[in-house]
């Protein structure tokens, strides 16, 4: 549901991507909405996020980020115009990177209340560095230092979309088996997922992959040696991929965006961590989740991961009970091993 448009207040939310770090702000834009209930808010997020962000209830406007380059003048100058125009009275930087100082700086004066890490803003972030918080909890602690109180869980019940057509089966376990190209060190092996997925087929429970056209050479190397296991690779839009995830038994991946969605609506989510990753301050934020970790992810053996799921999630009393939702079984912030 939308705010009307007659308000008190005009709010800039900057959260800029990746996919995972908006799921992980949730609650954070959950808080500002409940704190300026009257107010305009608009967001301002990277172009392939806009269309899925207006889908949002916490924000009246959504605008993509122009992300000009330092020699494109007349492109600068022209967002300055659209910045100054939207006469925000807060700021709040969620994203906090140099981008974002630079659009501090170019809006000029006066300025408005600006929460972030830039030097000269009005409400500073807490000083972050060296510490295990997770990231949605930064983001949380930042707002209080701008006066804004938490205000619990984000609601989901917007993020959905027609499945029928899918055809689900009644008992399913959901693989995420790709991941930023640019980052390959962080995929688990797809003949380890088809080792996986050979064992969960072996017990009785369908297969499902997911992910966008990048990880097609990951999901079509599992279908290969794996025909029985469903390929739903580039089927599933946002709110599709989080129906399909609240159906599932669990969910396994690797540490990327999609598993902070399927944990988010609360699918049990077992992710998979090399060495390049803190899960400490990157795991996914939901009532159910856990984490294996190797510093070389082809040395996590789908022997372990399945003996874990076995063992915690989808062991034959489970089975038995496939509409029922698991109780977490470890605290959303203790690792698995």
């Amino acid at each position: 549901m939308k705010h009307a448009p007659a308000c008190k207040a005009n709010i800039l939310v900057i959260k800029l991507g990746a996919f995972g770090d908006l799921v992980l702000a949730f609650d954070a834009f959950h808080a500002i909405r409940t704190h300026h209930r009257d107010a305009r808010i608009t967001l301002l997020t990277r172009k392939p996020y806009a269309p899925w962000a207006r889908q949002m209830p916490w924000f009246d406007d959504v605008w993509e980020d122009p992300a000009p380059r330092w020699w494109q003048w007349a492109h600068i100058l022209r967002w300055r115009r659209q910045l100054r125009a939207g006469r925000f009275s807060r700021v709040y930087d969620l994203q906090g990177n140099d981008r974002t100082a630079f659009y501090f700086r170019l809006i000029g004066r006066p300025k408005p209340e600006w929460s972030g890490p830039v030097r000269g803003c009005s409400h500073p972030r807490p000083d972050f560095r060296g510490s295990p918080l997770p990231a949605h909890e930064r983001l949380l602690r930042q707002l209080e230092a701008a006066g804004v109180p938490r205000a619990g869980r984000a609601p989901l019940h917007w993020l959905t979309g027609p499945v029928d057509h899918l055809d689900l089966p009644p008992r399913y376990v959901v693989l995420v088996p790709g991941c930023s190209p640019h980052r390959p060190q962080k995929r688990w092996p797809a003949e380890n997922y088809a080792a996986l997925a050979r064992r969960l087929l072996e017990t009785g429970l369908d297969v499902l992959l997911v992910g966008t056209a990048a990880d097609r050479d990951a999901t079509q190397r599992i279908r290969r040696d794996q025909p029985r296991v469903r390929d739903l690779t580039g089927q599933t839009d946002f709110g599709q991929l989080a129906e399909v995830a609240r159906r599932a038994l669990a969910v396994v991946g690797n540490d990327t965006g999609p598993v902070h969605l399927t944990a988010a609506v609360g699918a049990p989510t077992l992710v998979l961590y090399c060495r390049d990753s803190d899960p400490q301050r990157m795991l996914p934020h939901g009532p159910t989740v856990a984490w294996l970790q190797r510093p070389h992810l082809r040395d996590l053996t789908a022997d372990e991961v399945w003996a874990w799921l076995r063992n915690h999630w989808i062991g034959p009393a489970r089975l038995h009970r496939p509409h029922q939702q698991p109780a977490p079984c470890l605290p959303p912030d203790r690792p698995a091993l």
